[in-house]
């Protein structure tokens, strides 16, 4: 199959799977790339917490922070809700910015994050990353500002509502009544920004190697591997990745590491329009898609 049938057929499973889906595969070595709508922008939700990491690791190095502080995070002050880590304690506890940085982007623990941005607060995560030479994600606000909505605010039994909501009110220049996701006041980014990011901690070079070294082997021990894990992870591969679940936007964005030198970055940010909170179809669909791209992309 070409490029242009391939393209054509995934936009269509897209379709049918009920999902808008951006992706971007980049070959690291030269540059290859292919993707579906690679330079939309759309709210970041939890892979925010890779700028986060990269700000933190680049402030320990300079000396501004230290890993082995010690932060007391108290049940009720950083009221950020999640699964797990910090965001499911029930007593207060001791625990050092090193060990912040785990929880934050291994487990996606919010309360972790917000306690790092108590640190380094969004803007100046922001400015750090244009001192680094990316320009194109955005970093508004904390992972507190995602746990106000419709989803807390409706009845568990009625959370396909607050799903037809994310869907129905956006805008055509993506604003949105749901302010985490209007792209005008969220944390935003494309496929192609975040595939700029990886690329970036990869192959560093206004990065420090250190700091990007750092980020690699927090992203390879991301524990949360339901969704592009399953096509991307075997005895011949490495995969290190970074979800981000808010409402219907299903993210992920990783690079594999093949067994003979190959090495690909992967990014897929997609929306929903069923409104259901578990969807494994549509994970599932998201990775193959993904899957099929970096195929394509080894055999050209």
């Amino acid at each position: 199959m070409n490029t242009e049938a391939l393209l054509h057929d995934l936009r269509r499973q897209l379709h049918d799977g009920g999902l808008r889906g951006c992706f971007l595969v980049r070959d690291l070595d030269t540059g290859d790339e292919l993707g579906i709508d690679p330079d939309i922008q759309l709210p970041s939700a939890s892979l925010v917490k890779v700028p986060l990491a990269l700000a933190t690791a680049e402030r320990i190095r300079r000396g501004e922070l230290d890993g082995a502080t010690m932060l007391d995070v108290h049940p009720g002050r950083i009221t950020t809700p999640g699964p797990t880590g910090l965001s499911r304690f029930r007593h207060p506890a001791r625990v050092a910015v090193d060990d912040l940085l785990y929880l934050s982007t291994c487990l996606s623990d919010g309360t972790a994050a917000d306690a790092l941005f108590g640190l380094t607060p969004p803007a100046q995560v922001g400015d750090l990353l244009h001192e680094l030479g990316l320009r194109d994600i955005t970093v508004r606000h904390t992972m507190g500002e995602l746990s106000d909505t419709p989803v807390e605010r409706f009845d568990a039994a009625q959370v396909d509502l607050a799903h037809a909501l994310a869907i129905g009110a956006g805008t055509g220049g993506r604003g949105h009544r749901v302010p985490q996701l209007d792209t005008t006041r969220a944390n935003t980014g494309s496929a192609r920004s975040y595939v700029d990011l990886l690329q970036a901690l990869w192959t560093p070079s206004k990065i420090h190697p250190e700091v990007a070294e750092r980020v690699r082997e927090l992203m390879a021990h991301n524990v949360l591997r339901h969704r592009l894990a399953p096509d991307f992870s075997s005895d011949a591969t490495k995969w290190s990745s970074k979800t981000g679940t808010l409402l219907n936007l299903r993210h992920e964005v990783g690079v594999v590491e093949h067994a003979d030198g190959q090495s690909f970055v992967v990014a897929a940010l997609t929306e929903s329009e069923v409104p259901a909170a578990l969807q494994p179809g549509a994970e599932a669909l998201m990775s193959q898609v993904a899957r099929a791209l970096r195929d394509h992309l080894r055999q050209l």
